[in-house]
């Protein structure tokens, strides 16, 4: 990292560095492993720091890493102030912490607060308690319906498939929106307030700089728990008002939580994934006394299409406006297919999430990238059925995260690719033999690969002085692209259709995802791409 770089870190994180950070998703599984036990942990993240740090991204957010029986691979958290030894100990969060400070990377938790784990000892305790105990009072449970109770107590669905109801055998009936394993908890008891605050305090103390806030528009429930009268809930999530999601009493958790953040020096910020049925909704979230950014679930699930993709980005950026929020960018994730499948797969969707990112990392506000995206990962959709283990898949097969779970390939040799020590050959999830060319080693050695794009555009994102926070200006292009600029300096035009468009030249050409031939004051714009120019001086 040069001191340039370095200065300029440092003078962001003084201020609302937030507000244009981009944050690189470690999904700590599949990341690296550093002890040899074909596990990604909290060792192996700190062994590639460095990487992160010369990738150019201002901050990591690490997935679950807390004690865990792993019914949902960390979302069903056991201690919430502990490290399971899957992941390392409590020293290892501690000395990762404290090393990516070093490497000017800011670091972002998760918190889980819509449900424990059923080995919580709350959970334990309650189940010993019975009917009526203050410790039951800490989750949801009620009576069933029928003439014996063997009914469940209203007909809400779980997220994984089912009922969102498990019976105690010959007792109540307790609520679980996700696994049976991840029993939701009680958000009208404010032993549950209390404790959540502590758990955040604990974490802050020990340095972390924000949290990224797990079902973040779970938590309050409609009083009564009314029934919804329709199967098929999951396919309603973030476009229909539902009794269990999205409840206005959310805000008064966000709230606390942002006075617990400010209390704290270095501007600690919350993050909300939230699936809310409109962006006026999902705004919210994000007002000036809540948290400080909201995942755009609409712009990932937008497809390849340049009007689309323009309805969106105007929609996100209004949405935002009244609240004086930034826009959050984000084209995959470790609960969605990655988008070099989504766009196309093979060579059509490499170009596209080639172009995407250009485009993403253009845009006013914030970027998310999730690993492997910089090496343009597809999604593997060959995995044998029996290493695959998303408890989602009882829903539907097809619906199944272990593709996008896949240990990322470091080095051009055998799998799994340099993500375990030398010797260790087997990981939680089998790396495909044909990665070798997609890995980090491989990629670093051609300035045509995709990470290398990424490191120029993640770079010049930094350096110039147009991009980050701020607004944009659409400009005049044909059918079927986009084109606009950032302050009187900068142009991005994206071309998201089948053939080759012409344009007038912009300015100086800074970067593009594919070839961009110029003749005459005339740029022709490959199919599927994306680039940058300066304007002027720039």
């Amino acid at each position: 990292m040069t001191d340039a770089v370095r200065e300029a870190r440092e003078a962001r994180a003084a201020t609302r560095w937030w507000r244009d950070a981009v944050i690189y998703q470690v999904y700590v599984r599949s990341f690296a492993d550093g002890n040899g036990d074909g596990v990604g942990d909290l060792l192996g993240v700190r062994s590639r720091l460095g990487y992160l740090a010369e990738l150019g991204v201002d901050a990591i957010w690490l997935t679950p890493f807390y004690t865990s029986p792993m019914a949902d691979f960390g979302y069903d958290v056991a201690d919430y102030r502990d490290v399971d030894p899957i992941f390392g100990t409590l020293a290892d969060a501690k000395a990762l912490i404290e090393d990516a400070h070093r490497h000017g990377l800011k670091v972002i938790t998760d918190v889980v607060p819509n449900h424990t784990s059923d080995r919580h000892a709350w959970f334990e305790a309650a189940v010993q308690a019975g009917p009526g105990s203050p410790e039951r009072e800490r989750y949801i449970f009620r009576p069933g319906r029928g003439e014996e109770g063997e009914l469940p107590p209203n007909d809400w669905e779980s997220v994984f498939g089912g009922p969102a109801w498990t019976r105690l055998p010959g007792d109540e009936w307790y609520l679980h929106l996700f696994a049976p394993a991840q029993p939701d908890l009680n958000w009208e008891n404010p032993e549950v307030h209390a404790e959540f605050e502590a758990i955040m305090r604990f974490w802050l103390d020990l340095g972390v700089d924000g949290f990224r806030v797990d079902v973040a528009h779970g938590m309050v429930k409609e009083a009564g728990l009314p029934d919804i009268g329709s199967s098929g809930q999951v396919e309603m999530l973030g476009t229909a008002v539902l009794p269990y999601f999205d409840q206005d009493g959310v805000h008064e958790i966000h709230r606390a939580w942002r006075r617990v953040l400010d209390s704290y020096p270095g501007e600690r910020i919350g993050v909300a994934e939230a699936w809310a049925p409109s962006q006026e909704r999902l705004a919210r979230y994000v007002r000036p006394d809540e948290l400080h950014q909201a995942f755009n679930f609409h712009f990932l699930k937008t497809p390849w299409d340049a009007e689309m993709l323009r309805a969106v980005i105007d929609e996100s950026l209004a949405t935002v406006a009244p609240v004086g929020a930034p826009t959050t960018w984000v084209l995959s994730n470790h609960d969605v297919r990655r988008h070099v499948t989504r766009y196309g797969g093979g060579d059509l969707g490499l170009r596209r999430a080639r172009a995407a990112a250009l485009l993403m990392l253009a845009l006013p506000g914030s970027a998310y990238v999730y690993q492997g995206e910089e090496l343009g990962l597809p999604e593997v959709l060959d995995l044998p059925e029996e290493v695959c283990q998303d408890p989602q898949r009882l829903r539907d097969p097809e619906a199944g995260r272990d593709g996008c779970r896949v240990p990322i390939p470091w080095a051009h040799s055998e799998p799994p690719f340099g993500f375990s020590p030398p010797g260790i050959e087997d990981t939680w999830l089998p790396v495909p033999a044909g990665w070798g060319p997609l890995s980090v080693e491989s990629q670093l050695a051609d300035p045509a690969s995709t990470l290398s794009l990424y490191r120029a555009a993640l770079r010049l994102r930094r350096e110039h002085p147009s991009l980050g926070d701020g607004t944009l200006t659409w400009e005049e292009s044909p059918s079927g692209t986009l084109a606009f600029s950032r302050g009187e300096r900068f142009v991005c035009a994206v071309n998201t259709s089948a053939d080759a468009v012409e344009l007038p030249s912009p300015g100086r050409l800074l970067l593009s995802s594919a070839p961009v031939a110029e003749q005459d004051g005339v740029v022709r714009l490959a199919a599927d791409s994306c680039a940058w120019w300066a304007r002027g001086d720039a």
